[in-house]
């Protein structure tokens, strides 16, 4: 199940697909659509949000145009290329990180700081006894929590 078409891929590209580079496209976009669930969540296919759908176009488009993963560089007469620098996602249909955060979000994976709760106290409650430490200077003594009670 993609959540993309293959007409929409070939809309991104602007070279026409022969048979195996249809193939090899229509498995992009299913590559492309698994990960969006991984990093997103199981959408129906009828209510995909645009976005999502989007975001695995420019996947698949980006790995039809590079499907190793080269990268080049060139200075006068020669030209250098490898394939290492995306690591390994070289030479497979990825997600930018950019990609994966707004996957997340739309699939309510990232936590927010308001879906966190803090608290100094913990979550049990318990009496919090002092014993007063006597002090040099003739005044009152000074509140010591005992370890087993300490509010810290």
């Amino acid at each position: 199940m993609a959540y993309a078409t293959l007409d929409a891929l070939k809309a991104r590209l602007d070279w026409d697909l022969d048979d195996d580079e249809a193939r090899i496209a229509t498995a992009a976009l299913e590559d492309a659509s698994d990960l969006a669930v991984t990093y997103g969540r199981d959408w129906p296919e009828a209510s995909v949000p645009r976005l999502v759908r989007t975001l695995v176009l420019k996947a698949a488009a980006r790995y039809m145009r590079n499907p190793h993963g080269y990268v080049q560089s060139r200075a006068g007469d020669e030209t250098l290329a490898w394939s290492d620098a995306h690591g390994r996602d070289a030479g497979t249909v990825y997600f930018t990180r950019e990609e994966i955060r707004l996957l997340e979000d739309l699939g309510g994976r990232r936590p927010t700081l308001t879906s966190v709760v803090v608290s100094a106290w913990g979550t049990r409650d318990r009496p919090h006894r002092a014993s007063p430490v006597p002090v040099d200077y003739g005044g009152e003594p000074f509140p010591l929590y005992a370890e087993e009670v300490s509010p810290w």
